[in-house]
């Protein structure tokens, strides 16, 4: 229970922070490198999913934040039931990283369009007198990591694409991105191990109870 929390607020300590510093000190379009080219912070916001995807419009926006609080509450609820149980460490990690990736962007949808103004061709100010850019729910998530490691242009002589720029990796992500991915591809890996077959989880708590034997 202690490492589920602990990981929880530390990567929504450090996402939130980052977002509002981003917020607060940079206007939309804005960039700067910290390593050359190939990692950029680039100030960006989107009203979708993960990796700058989009939903549907205004009732789009309404339905996924709803699907977003009610995933996120069993998510939560999932978690923090197993790891109370005592499942395994990975598992416990895993949920975590995907709870608190999921909680951060909520949060941004909820709360950013009544606590800000918009940053278009301006640095927002935190609770502006005019109020916020949107009401609640329809606040836009901020992302800012950029990793353009290759670019270049595409050949001429590749059909549709001849004479296009290209850069991978293009989307421009958030730390609660990088929690969720992180989260579920360490599922998708070890799942077998997280989530032993019947037979599997048999032999275990024969061999448990063998040892305790001796």
């Amino acid at each position: 229970m202690k490492k589920a929390l602990f990981i929880t607020l530390s990567v929504l300590i450090a996402d939130q922070v980052l977002k509002i510093w981003i917020k607060t000190n940079m206007y939309l379009g804005q960039e700067f490198a910290l390593l050359g080219n190939w990692f950029i912070i680039h100030f960006t916001e989107n009203n979708g999913m993960a990796f700058g995807m989009e939903f549907g419009g205004d009732s789009g926006k309404i339905a996924l934040s709803i699907f977003r609080i009610i995933a996120v509450s069993l998510i939560g609820f999932y978690l923090f039931r197993t790891a109370a149980r005592g499942a395994k460490p990975g598992l416990i990690i895993a949920g975590s990283l995907i709870f608190s990736g999921a909680l951060g962007n909520i949060l941004d949808s909820m709360f950013y369009g009544l606590l800000f103004n918009d940053s278009y061709h301006q640095i927002a100010t935190f609770m502006p007198e005019n109020g916020g850019y949107a009401p609640f729910l329809f606040g836009r998530v901020v992302d800012m990591l950029y990793f353009p490691l290759v670019s270049g242009t595409f050949p001429d002589w590749i059909p549709f694409l001849g004479g296009d720029d290209f850069a991978f990796f293009r989307p421009v992500f958030n730390i609660a991105d990088t929690a969720i991915t992180t989260g579920i591809g360490m599922i998708v890996v070890f799942q077998k191990r997280y989530f032993p077959t019947e037979d599997k989880a048999k032999e275990d708590a024969d061999q448990s109870a063998a040892s305790n034997d001796l």
